[in-house]
């Protein structure tokens, strides 16, 4: 069985692979433009989920900080 490493290093996420989940695949995001998803991941609390140094998850929690 292989870990999977949870980061929240946002220098590590592929923003243009969250950016195609969302606006291709999702039914709550269709369409997203890139620049929303970008400020989304700018103002949240992210977490990569990583298989070596592929990403294999996403979250994101909306915090007041």
């Amino acid at each position: 069985m292989t870990a999977v490493e949870i980061s929240t290093d946002r220098s590590r996420l592929d923003v243009a692979l969250v950016h195609r989940f969302l606006s291709e695949e999702s039914y709550w995001a269709k369409n997203i433009p890139l620049d929303l998803v970008r400020t989304a991941l700018e103002n949240s609390l992210c977490f990569g989920a990583y298989d070596g140094d592929a990403q294999v998850g996403f979250a994101r929690v909306i915090t007041e900080r």
